[in-house]
């Protein structure tokens, strides 16, 4: 399924290359035990994620200036800490927690995947992660990217069409010659709203095992793959 107008793929981060919810509860035990903590890191992971969509709605809408990510998480740590009755962290410690998402662990999938793409096709995420958090991800997931681009650099949130546009136009491509790969299908048809090729890739376990999603793809998508080493034999990378 060779893809031969394709130079480029570009990928959410979030769920689809990189596990948060069990990167959050792993760091949250070892808090536990370092300050005899007994939070539920599993909800607490959930909640942190569960305003990410609203907050950034609240940027786009103007109720909030523009705030990249981090900022963004920041300020839902502020609000979930005191419910969770963590009121002892340092101000260097809650840095340390929020800057959790900058370490999080990649599907097993994801880093063979990758190398296999980047051997034909230029590979960059495009998350609505900011580029300091894209960046030091890359490092610790050892994801083996051409270049990092980021909703930031257009200053606004996907599926706006501008977050899209502009990684085409930094490419120095048309749209029809950029994949937008991602476990999420309104990411994807925001791509395609833009002209965009779209791949889905199946990630049941994103919010656990409680809480399923429904994974039928939309039937427009031109790509539908398990995870991302999937992706690169449908592509015939490997």
């Amino acid at each position: 399924m060779a893809q031969p107008q394709v130079k480029a793929l570009i990928f959410d981060t979030f769920g689809t290359l990189v596990d948060y919810r069990t990167t959050i509860i792993r760091e949250g035990a070892a808090w536990n035990q370092k300050k005899g903590w007994t939070v539920d890191w599993a909800k607490f992971a959930d909640e942190w994620r569960g305003q990410y969509r609203p907050n950034m709605d609240k940027v786009m809408r103007g109720e909030l200036p523009w705030m990249n990510i981090d900022q963004l998480h920041r300020m839902a740590l502020e609000e979930l800490l005191p419910k969770y009755g963590i009121n002892d962290l340092s101000e260097a410690e809650k840095t340390e927690l929020n800057t959790i998402w900058h370490r999080l662990l990649p599907w097993g999938d994801t880093v063979m995947g990758l190398t296999y793409l980047g051997m034909r096709y230029t590979i960059a995420p495009l998350s609505n992660g900011n580029v300091a958090l894209l960046s030091n991800m890359a490092k610790h997931a050892r994801l083996p990217w051409d270049l990092i681009l980021s909703a930031e650099l257009a200053k606004a949130y996907k599926p706006d069409p501008r977050v899209y546009q502009t990684a085409v136009n930094l490419l120095g491509l048309q749209p029809e010659q950029v994949m937008m790969v991602a476990a999420h299908q309104e990411d994807l048809l925001g791509a395609q709203k833009v002209g965009l090729k779209t791949a889905f890739i199946l990630r049941p376990l994103e919010f656990g095992w409680s809480a399923i999603p429904d994974l039928t793809p939309d039937p427009s998508f031109d790509v539908v793959a398990n995870d991302i080493v999937d992706l690169a034999r449908q592509l015939d990378c490997c």
